[in-house]
């Protein structure tokens, strides 16, 4: 275990800790499990517009994500620019061809067929947002990042989640390589994106695959 230094003043401030009581933290655990278990990915959507504020407040709740040494090394790029979105769109499926085509194994397509996906990604057009969430590492004007692949994956969680409670739709997809996002997005070098995800409210005639969750018992080990 490194050695932490001693005597080395560092600010605080006051906790402003959230007041619960027992009965009301199990009702809320409850009530916030009600509306997440709704939550589905969705490749159909609506062009209905994404209502202004809702996009920056998820990026806010996703912000308060703890980091590594409080680094935060998350950008959050918000695409709405229809040719910005056509080329991200053509980008992504030649990748995603090579994916499907070649590079993929046999045992991962056989994961993939209940969920009924394949190289065309429609939706990244489509939605009316694409939010594409980049890694910040170290570079001329950002630190070295700790845990940074932990540190974005929480902060996304949060993000889905407050898209979810807007009562918006979300799909969370990962083309490989990433590097075009970079071009695309107007980004330097350091960040790398780790995420694209579509954001909109879904389309009427939306439909999901026909899957379950495990149980709580599959999931929760109790020591």
């Amino acid at each position: 275990m490194p050695a932490v230094p001693s005597g080395r003043p560092y600010p605080t401030v006051p906790l402003r800790p959230m007041v619960v009581t027992a009965d009301e933290a199990v009702a809320r655990g409850r009530a916030f499990h009600e509306v997440m278990e709704r939550r589905r990915t969705v490749r159909d959507f609506s062009p209905e517009p994404v209502p202004d504020g809702v996009v920056e407040w998820a990026v806010r709740t996703a912000a308060t994500a703890p980091s590594g040494a409080n680094v935060q090394p998350w950008r959050f790029v918000a695409v709405t620019d229809p040719e910005r979105k056509r080329r991200l769109r053509e980008a992504a499926e030649t990748e995603e061809r090579e994916f499907y085509g070649r590079r993929a194994s046999a045992e991962w397509l056989r994961a993939l067929e209940p969920l009924g996906t394949d190289w065309h990604k429609p939706f990244l057009e489509r939605a009316p947002v694409v939010i594409v969430v980049f890694e910040v590492h170290k570079g001329p004007d950002s630190p070295r990042p700790y845990y940074t692949k932990e540190s974005v994956g929480i902060a996304v969680g949060l993000l889905l989640a407050s898209l979810h409670q807007a009562g918006l739709a979300t799909l969370t997809h990962t083309p490989s390589p990433m590097r075009f996002l970079n071009d695309i997005c107007e980004r330097p070098p350091e960040e790398r994106a780790s995420y694209v995800i579509p954001v909109g409210y879904p389309a009427p005639d939306a439909r999901v695959p026909d899957i379950r969750r495990k149980e709580l018992t599959e999931i929760l080990v109790r020591l």
